[in-house]
């Protein structure tokens, strides 16, 4: 909640993505929070994949008012280099038994939910960007005196160690370097945006393990099918490093949010590699005490996180 008791305003861009799928759910669920629309872009999976993966995640939640407006179909420059079948399963929810949307996706462009949104709030908007960057970038690019009212940017994304798309870059920002150098090393809006990156390095501690998903298999139709998302994705794991356990990467930030004491940030200033090298798509994150819009998520209160996650998806009734 506000410092006035009034639920967050929030609007979420993702690519869905099973992670994606947690993230909306724990947005649904979380009275603190008022979700004002949901925007899609390719990712994970294609940008049809995840305009109906989000809408079949908000049936499932009962939330057939939060709009959804699909966005970039591409990166900004340069042909997608790749999807992630392999962690979300072809159609991008491992196939998990979710309902068919409940509304058609709205007609607008994702830019413009995003700005009409922002602009029509009477309290400042927080985005919550938990895919490749390009419809962010575009906002900025298209309607920067909107965007500069938002009250914060929350970016999973990027990592200030190692990648898990390639050897120095995190997916979400390899997917569209450009973008992500738009959003988190010069935006160029009219005024400064306070901006955190919650990298794959944070993240990666914040894992659910065999007894959280059985806490969601024992709870609430939306907990059963969180788990049912995630249980593949659990046993890949498993045969890789002999333990079931999965990170959420993208609730992490929508659970940032809910509760921001879980996670110490700290100033920096975030570089993407846009070259054509071996680094394309990492980010280089350096301390910066007089930087004044842009924080880095530098240490989780894991289990707070996970309980905070675990329990507001296997908990969530309507």
């Amino acid at each position: 909640m506000t410092a006035a008791g009034v639920p967050i305003p929030i609007l979420v861009d993702c690519d869905p993505g099973i992670d994606d799928a947690v993230a909306l759910l724990v947005a649904c669920a979380s009275p603190e929070l008022r979700l004002l629309g949901v925007t899609t872009v390719a990712g994970n999976v294609d940008l049809p994949q995840t305009t109906r993966n989000a809408g079949r995640v908000l049936a499932l939640a009962g939330r057939p008012d939060v709009p959804v407006a699909a966005g970039a179909v591409r990166p900004l420059v340069r042909a997608s280099p790749g999807r992630a079948q392999h962690v979300h399963g072809e159609d991008g929810l491992h196939r998990a038994a979710l309902p068919d949307p409940a509304a058609a996706p709205d007609p607008r462009p994702a830019v413009r939910l995003l700005a009409d949104a922002i602009g029509g709030c009477t309290q400042p908007v927080t985005l919550v960007a938990v895919g490749p960057l390009t419809n962010v970038a575009l906002l900025y690019a298209v309607y920067p005196a909107v965007a500069a009212t938002l009250h914060r940017v929350v970016v999973m994304g990027g990592s200030a160690t190692s990648g898990n798309a390639s050897e120095a870059a995190e997916f979400n920002v390899w997917s569209d370097p450009e973008a992500a150098y738009r959003v988190l090393t010069d935006p160029g809006l009219p005024r400064p945006v306070p901006t955190t990156m919650i990298g794959l390095d944070l993240t990666r501690q914040v894992p659910l393990g065999e007894a959280d998903l059985a806490v969601l298999d024992g709870g609430s139709p939306a907990g059963r099918a969180a788990a049912a998302m995630l249980r593949p994705e659990a046993e890949r794991q498993r045969r890789r490093t002999g333990e079931a356990a999965l990170a959420v990467h993208d609730a992490v930030a929508v659970a940032s949010v809910l509760r921001p004491g879980l996670l110490r940030t700290g100033p920096a200033t975030v570089t993407v590699d846009c070259s054509d090298g071996p680094g394309r798509g990492a980010t280089a994150v350096r301390t910066a005490m007089d930087q004044s819009w842009s924080r880095v998520a530098l240490e989780a209160s894991a289990r707070d996180l996970v309980d905070v996650i675990v329990r507001r998806v296997a908990d969530y009734r309507w």
